[in-house]
């Protein structure tokens, strides 16, 4: 509700300040930083007073006055008046009683449907590669996404969710390297394996020895070499090996993300981008228009490389050695590294190249969405139009900032600037584990690492909390919680409230921190259920549910029901204003707060940062607390404040609800 009001008030300003004084401006507007000073404030006028060569705070009077002699404050629907703050601010007092009555028609509907035809963002992201379980730094990658996608839906826009499969590059081709030099394991003796064992968690520890094996040999790295070109080149026994661990793994990656709720549209494989000649069509595309080069000396001989110029790196980018990788488009073996495919497969992303996938039916979520893949077989019928973007999200960790930006630059020399200006990196940073916690999973650490705060995962070394176990771990420990509470809860019961507990803690904690935060992973951090935490949020609203279940037992007139539908309270049977003023601001500020999901979400989606809507979570969760500790709701004597009391809670909950659930987490009846 916030949202609107604050939309409509930015409005008026703009059309009062073009019809007055012959200016355009951009209107913004923020929270004052008390309630006396009203709830919406603007400091539109410092920049008018560049403009006008007069001073802010005389410009603000008149808009001010101005606006208050309009009928309905400038036909600024829910606001009450106007008036001046500050060296000049504009500041908008809201109509209390009509925003709550509005706040409560509306919470948990303000989702906007998303328009057929509207332009089509495409979110890509958990692309794990398929060589080994996946990791809780996965998992990061995926509760951003899933969340972005989440609020972008909410917002109205139409969304399509991808998932990259690199079921060709150097980490599937090392574990295929593993089986084929170090196991002598034959395809069909690596499909036994698979029928009988948990086939990720044994190609996380071959990865590892792998690793090893190279790095002891130098030279063995002319087999992975091999490897990649036969895997690359899609036939043969060790391309039909590269295909069964890459699928068997992608299957236990997408049972991995359904314990999340986390569902995907499409799965996009590397092998069709070269199979299907995307490549070939971006590369002769890349050629034709000069955007790449055959580098004819030095380290980079043989190879076709993108020269960026010094608008795209610095020099002491430049001199990395990942970087020098990152402008490699075709390798000196005729091999395509990441990124040259990554340029074909964002041609297609904006619907840019002349060709289309072949799809077929790969996965069904629980929910029953399914989710499709790229084949190399015939096009089954029923596939959605894929691909098509107007604007395109990468959520991919913050190392490949330079790679991702070859990408883009890629996309501007091949002539397709507005594509490139669309194509959007959602960064994060990557997730560590404590000292305590690396010793805890049995890793050797030196005394060096023991001083850190955090210890990098490495999957080549096989250092990482896997996903699976990390689940495990929080539903154990969720469910000896709600063995020691409810003893009379059904096994299924049981499961199902330890099963939304652990994922709520589990999401949230990974939502809470900004994107670029360094997360260090701790058990007794990630499984605590006090502080600022999913389970600390989920429980407000379980105890919501048990206010409106007892005010029901008590008073019957008001049944939950009957607070669903605010009927005495939308039908001006009961004057809420009272209790909405001073000395009733606390509970002014809670109704605000619950009101003003829309506006994080907005602010969310432009920062591309969840972690707005986490903390809003727990802010209302955490002032909720507060109301209800200083608000005896159920012993108030005053029957009608009693009833306007439990429309708040039930306008809280249904808010916690619809915020919980845009972080894929969701509250169990009872904790």
């Amino acid at each position: 509700m916030y949202l609107l009001i604050e939309k409509t008030f930015r409005e008026a300003l703009t059309r009062f300040i073009r019809a007055t004084y012959a200016v355009d401006v951009n209107v913004v507007t923020e929270r004052p930083p008390r309630l006396e000073m009203g709830e919406i404030a603007s400091p539109v006028c410092f920049e008018l007073a560049k403009r006008l060569k007069r001073p802010p705070r005389q410009i603000a009077q008149e808009i001010a006055d101005a606006m208050n002699t309009l009928a309905g404050v400038g036909g600024i629907r829910g606001v009450t008046r106007c008036a001046v703050a500050g060296g000049g601010y504009v500041n908008a007092f809201l109509d209390r009683a009509a925003f709550f009555g509005a706040a409560c028609r509306l919470a948990g509907h303000e989702n906007v449907e998303a328009d057929a035809d509207a332009p089509k963002a495409i979110v890509e992201h958990t692309a794990i590669n398929p060589n080994k379980a996946a990791h809780i730094g996965h998992l990061r990658n995926a509760a951003i996404g899933d969340t972005f996608v989440r609020l972008l839906r909410h917002a109205g826009h139409r969304v399509e969710v991808q998932n990259y499969i690199d079921n060709t590059g150097v980490q599937v081709a090392d574990v295929v390297l593993g089986f084929i030099h170090l196991e002598k394991k034959s395809l069909g003796e690596v499909r036994a394996l698979a029928a009988q064992s948990r086939f990720d968690y044994y190609c996380w520890d071959l990865y590892a020895r792998v690793t090893q094996f190279l790095e002891e040999d130098k030279t063995r790295l002319t087999l992975r070499g091999q490897v990649m070109k036969e895997i690359e080149e899609g036939h043969g026994p060790v391309a039909e090996m590269a295909d069964f661990i890459s699928t068997t793994i992608l299957r236990a990656h997408l049972a991995t993300m359904d314990r999340l709720g986390i569902d995907y549209d499409l799965l996009s494989r590397e092998s069709e981008v070269l199979g299907m000649k995307f490549w070939d069509a971006a590369f002769q595309m890349l050629k034709d228009r000069g955007a790449i080069r055959l580098a004819t000396s030095g380290k980079q001989a043989g190879c076709w490389i993108m020269p960026l110029g010094d608008a795209a790196e610095s020099e002491s980018e430049a001199a990395e050695e990942g970087v020098a990788e990152a402008k490699i488009i075709v390798r000196s073996n005729g091999t395509v590294t990441y990124v040259g495919k990554d340029i074909a497969y964002h041609l297609w992303k904006f619907g840019l190249l002349d060709r289309d996938f072949h799809y077929a039916r790969f996965h069904k979520h629980p929910d029953g969405h399914v989710a499709w893949v790229t084949t190399m077989a015939d096009a089954e019928k029923g596939a959605p139009s894929f691909g098509k973007g107007h604007e395109v999200y990468n959520v991919i960790d913050s190392r490949q900032k330079y790679p991702q930006q070859v990408v883009r630059e890629g996309l501007r020399a091949l002539g397709f600037a507005e594509q490139a200006d669309h194509l959007v990196h959602i960064a994060y940073d990557v997730v560590g584990f404590t000292p305590r916690c690396a010793a805890e999973l049995g890793y050797t650490i030196t005394e060096e690492d023991a001083k850190r705060p955090y210890i990098e995962m490495s999957g080549r070394r096989g250092q990482g909390v896997k996903a699976d176990d990390l689940l495990d771990e929080m539903k154990k420990h969720a469910l000896a919680e709600v063995d020691a509470r409810h003893r009379d809860f059904s096994e299924a019961e049981r499961n199902a409230t330890a099963g939304a507990i652990a994922i709520g803690a589990l999401r949230y904690f990974l939502l809470k921190y900004t994107r670029t935060a360094i997360i260090a992973f701790d058990f007794k951090d990630a499984l605590s259920f006090e502080g600022e935490t999913g389970p600390y949020v989920q429980y407000a609203v379980v105890r919501v549910n048990g206010i409106l279940r007892k005010g029901a037992e008590k008073n019957p007139e008001f049944d939950t029901e009957d607070l669903a539908q605010a009927a005495r309270l939308e039908a001006g049977k009961i004057d809420v204003t009272p209790f909405l003023q001073s000395p009733n601001d606390d509970i002014w500020e809670i109704v605000l707060l619950a009101g003003s999901l829309g506006a994080r979400v907005e602010a969310a989606i432009a920062a591309q940062e969840p972690a707005f809507v986490a903390k809003y979570a727990f802010e209302l969760a955490q002032g909720f607390n507060v109301f209800y500790h200083k608000h005896h709701i159920l012993s108030e004597k005053d029957a009608e404040k009693r009833v306007f009391l439990l429309r708040v809670a039930q306008l809280v909950k249904d808010q916690l609800v619809a915020a919980l659930a845009l972080l894929g987490v969701t509250a169990p009846e009872k904790m």
